[in-house]
């Protein structure tokens, strides 16, 4: 099984920011493996982090379903105080979420799963040339070998 360790990564902004996702738990329950990353920026609500959840888990007819889902939480603008000079807390105002799932039958191998993998990132990308695929990390672990983080 694949340690479960940090996740750094870059977001799409103009100035990319490096954000890094700290393992917060992995459950296991009737066959489906759920590990959670969280973000933890200073001066930002837990509720507010930056999160991302991969689940693995194999049906009855031997297809396994992968999914990476990452939520960006958007805060609230707070303007101005009531009356009594009382400010309300900002809270959630939406999610952006992304999820990406694959389904793999058990009698798939781990280059053909890597193959869709990249075309996938590829695709999502706009790439028209040659990248080498990632091999390594929570995500190729989960997608590639079938490995959910301990």
């Amino acid at each position: 099984m694949a340690s479960i360790t940090n996740i750094a990564v870059y977001d799409g902004a103009a100035t990319p920011v490096l954000h890094t996702l700290l393992p917060v738990s992995v459950t296991r329950e009737k066959g489906k493996v759920t590990a959670f990353y969280r973000e933890n920026a200073a001066g930002v609500p837990t509720i507010a982090q930056v999160s991302c959840t991969l689940t693995i888990q194999q049906n009855g007819s031997g297809v396994y379903r992968v999914e990476n889902r990452t939520v960006v939480p958007v805060m609230e603008a707070v303007s101005g105080q009531n009356s009594a000079g009382y400010t309300a807390a900002p809270k959630i105002a939406y999610e952006n979420t992304v999820v990406t799932t694959g389904f793999f039958h058990e009698r798939s191998d781990s280059v053909g799963r890597r193959l869709v993998r990249q075309l996938a990132i590829n695709i999502d990308g706009n790439i028209g040339t040659s990248v080498a695929a990632a091999t390594t990390g929570p995500i190729p672990d989960l997608f590639d070998l079938l490995v959910a983080p301990t």
